[in-house]
């Protein structure tokens, strides 16, 4: 009584291949996952945060100096204009300052971030070059010696 049974090849069979393809995936994903951290450093970890997390006094307080002289800016942009506009109005003990940071911060990705220096043009005035902002949430920074005013845009 001999009972021949045919096997099959490891490789023929599908429960092998399914039992192989589950690790397979999982490591693939990992790479593709460390490929993606290595190139897109999106630098939102600030390595130094003991020291920024000590600077949010200052910071706060320029805010307050900022309400104290009253002021409010009007930023006037548009894409097809050559220079933005700046409108500074202040209370009447407000120095108005030769020229103005304006930083251009973009909410998601630190690589397309604008810094520009506004020069006066007029008693409350200043102009500077457009910068190129593309779609979406952009915090725009105002600031100059002793104060700052932040505020958030949209550009469509």
């Amino acid at each position: 009584m001999s009972t021949a049974t045919a096997h099959k090849a490891w490789y023929r069979e599908p429960y092998v291949w399914l039992i192989i393809a589950f690790p397979l995936a999982a490591v693939i994903g990992g790479v593709i996952t460390l490929f993606l951290a290595i190139q897109s450093d999106s630098g939102m970890v600030v390595d130094d945060y003991y020291k920024k997390g000590l600077e949010i006094n200052s910071t706060l307080e320029r805010d307050r100096t900022a309400i104290r002289y009253g002021l409010e800016a009007n930023l006037q942009y548009a894409k097809d204009i050559k220079q933005i506009r700046l409108i500074v109005t202040a209370a009447n003990n407000f120095i108005y300052p030769d020229s103005i940071k304006i930083s251009f911060l973009n909410a998601s990705r630190d690589g397309l971030d604008q810094v520009l220096i506004l020069t006066r043009s007029g008693q409350n005035t200043y102009l500077g070059p457009n910068p190129e902002l593309g779609k979406g949430k952009w915090h725009v920074l105002v600031e100059s010696g002793d104060w700052r005013l932040l505020d958030i845009i949209h550009v469509p």
